[in-house]
């Protein structure tokens, strides 16, 4: 909206031609999103104290340690959704579809993720929607933008999935591209959405990766850029980083009332939204396979709770004290800080490895 309006000005008014540029608005966006958080959040969290009572859920289950965040409100993932969302109508071009695509993917998951919240609240129990019923939209939604993606898309880009280190080379996936894209959407999900358990310990893996995507995207939709870096130029694809730098500053807000200890939990509603939104972005920018090595930590937490739950079933026996991964460590004594910034060194060395991917010269 703001973009349109300052891009007729420039027409006009030389001095205008600065909101022209990409990386000027990415910055604009990520102090929108910012400035949002700020102003709104502490009422945001009043709210939902009053409405909430007890706050989150506690696992009975889970590390002792927990019990005392007894009370703290969630669904904190709604003022995210709210900065990111306003923020990216406001500085990217709204005529660009993968902007729309891309938030038809994060706002539709943030849906799922309320649903689920309100639910263990209503419930006082851990449990929300069913996992079936869960898994079930998010498929659906993947489906849907991932065919999206595909129709936007030119050949040969429009079906085809990019391997990292080979320029000229693209794996044809025709039609298979529409579950493969909404397989990457589900998994980037709810690995965040598992890795949500510690104060701060998602959300800063989160705007690590949707930094790096930023830079990403703002590259591979640079024909010189691209062709300078040997990654597939992908027209359009520019565009998120605005959306990526709206994600980075709603992250920051987010994380100055969750850092520890956290005065809000950012629910299943900011999860699956944030998740949900890096896979999508890493679908349009043909970056999947490095979703997965920007975004180790997440595959680590993951990885960790399939391997317990095939490990018991099989064995009867657990490899780790308690999943996902995070849990184990603080299960052998690890204080929730020394747990959450090693997390955070571990993302931030994945982070650069992925994008040692980029094959700088």
């Amino acid at each position: 909206m703001l973009y349109n309006l300052l891009f007729g000005l420039a027409d006009v008014f030389t001095p205008f031609n600065l909101f022209r540029y990409l990386t000027f608005r990415t910055g604009g966006a990520v102090i929108t999103s910012l400035v949002i958080s700020f102003v709104f959040f502490p009422r945001l969290i009043a709210w939902l104290k009053r409405k909430q009572g007890e706050g989150q859920p506690i696992r009975a289950d889970g590390p002792e340690s927990h019990f005392k965040k007894k009370g703290t409100p969630t669904m904190g993932g709604l003022m995210i959704l709210i900065a990111m969302t306003v923020s990216t109508l406001l500085w990217a071009d709204l005529t660009n579809a993968y902007i729309w695509i891309v938030l038809l993917v994060t706002i539709g998951y943030g849906l799922i993720g309320f649903g689920d919240d309100y639910l263990k609240l209503t419930k006082r129990n851990t449990k929300g929607l069913s996992g079936r019923f869960r898994l079930g939209w998010e498929i659906a939604i993947g489906l849907v933008a991932s065919a999206l993606i595909m129709w936007v898309s030119a050949p040969p880009l429009s079906g085809g999935v990019a391997v990292p280190f080979v320029k000229d080379f693209l794996v044809q996936l025709s039609w298979f591209f529409v579950p493969f894209g909404a397989f990457i959407m589900v998994g980037a999900s709810n690995s965040v959405n598992l890795t949500d358990g510690l104060d701060g310990l998602a959300i800063v893996p989160t705007m690590i990766a949707a930094g790096c995507f930023g830079l990403i995207s703002y590259l591979s939709g640079n024909a010189i850029f691209a062709n300078y870096l040997q990654i597939h130029h992908v027209p359009g694809s520019g565009e998120l980083a605005v959306f990526c730098g709206a994600l980075v500053g709603a992250g920051l807000g987010f994380l100055w009332y969750n850092a520890p200890p956290a005065m809000v939990f950012m629910g299943d509603t900011g999860s699956l939204s944030l998740g949900g939104a890096l896979g999508a972005v890493s679908v349009v920018t043909k970056h999947e396979i490095v979703l997965a090595i920007i975004g180790g930590l997440f595959v680590l937490e993951t990885v960790s709770v399939i391997v317990q739950v095939a490990s018991f079933k099989l064995t009867g026996k657990r490899v780790f004290r308690m999943a996902p991964l995070h849990h184990h460590f603080e299960k052998k004594g690890w204080a929730e800080p020394t747990v959450v910034i090693r997390f955070w060194i571990i993302a931030s060395i994945l982070a650069l490895v992925g994008l040692s991917t980029l094959k700088l010269r």
